[in-house]
């Protein structure tokens, strides 16, 4: 479990192929205090650490994972946003994430509005499009960053990125046709899936 509070930035250094899957090797400023088997949320993806070498990493992406996810576009030198889970006995300053991509999307529209900047982010319309939904005002969590959304349509919203989120994620190197990860507000999801049954 997340916040989306992204921790610092990591820098993939080498990617290997193990049948279908990735192996990535990443930096990052905290790899000292990671253990083997711990969850870090990468671009919002819940990966498990499985092995440390000074202050590189190593996580595993199966085929699963890349083709519902924007993990397959990683290069060398890609920069990913890290976190580490939750503790239970902090304050939960974004809102609840799992780590679980829904889908993709696509940025259609970057905006520079003094000094902060406006994404506008489109993605296709599906058979579970229901459970896919965002609402004015509410929670979103692109590449692992939990955000407000506003222009909320059926198949695309926007949001507003403060000059500390753009300099301290990737969302600095995120351009127009750029694919991101997005994960819906579960609370959203558990309402539309409840308001869906009962209606049936």
């Amino acid at each position: 479990m997340f916040t989306g509070i992204i921790e610092t930035l990591g820098e993939v250094k080498a990617i290997e192929n193990e049948g279908s899957n990735y192996i990535f090797t990443l930096h990052s400023t905290f790899t000292s205090e990671l253990k083997i088997d711990q969850s870090v949320a990468h671009n919002g993806v819940c990966l498990t650490v499985t092995d440390i070498e000074g202050d590189l990493y190593k996580v595993t992406a199966i085929d699963e994972t890349l083709q519902k996810t924007n993990l397959g576009q990683w290069k060398v030198g890609t920069l990913v946003n890290l976190e580490r889970s939750m503790l239970m006995n902090a304050r939960l300053d974004g809102h609840i994430v799992q780590g679980h991509v829904d889908k993709v999307g696509t940025c259609v529209q970057k905006e520079e509005k003094d000094g902060s900047w406006v994404f506008t982010f489109e993605y296709p319309k599906s058979e579970d499009a229901s459970y896919q939904v965002t609402v004015e005002k509410g929670s979103i969590c692109i590449n692992g960053v939990s955000l407000t959304v506003f222009n909320s349509k059926d198949t695309g919203f926007s949001v507003a990125i403060i000059p500390y989120t753009y300099e301290h994620t990737n969302f600095k190197t995120l351009e127009p046709n750029h694919q991101v990860n997005l994960e819906f507000d579960i609370i959203g999801k558990y309402v539309q899936r409840l308001v869906s049954q009962y209606s049936q």
